[in-house]
């Protein structure tokens, strides 16, 4: 059975974060607070660019 990474229902903006975390089979609130993180603390981290490409490129779960 082959995994698609998609954005999830379980969504606070667009369910990117979720998204990541049930295709790596990670706690969602992990995933959701490594992105702050990094958004926040590293200016080598474009997070909002990301996230915009991530939501555009990443299709809905069904």
């Amino acid at each position: 059975m082959q995994r698609k990474l998609t954005r999830s229902n379980n969504q606070m903006i667009a369910g990117v974060c979720a998204g990541i975390a049930e295709y790596v089979g990670w706690d969602i609130t992990m995933v959701r607070v490594i992105y702050a993180v990094l958004s926040v603390f590293s200016a080598g981290f474009p997070g909002l660019l990301l996230y915009i490409i991530l939501w555009i490129v990443m299709p809905k779960a069904n």
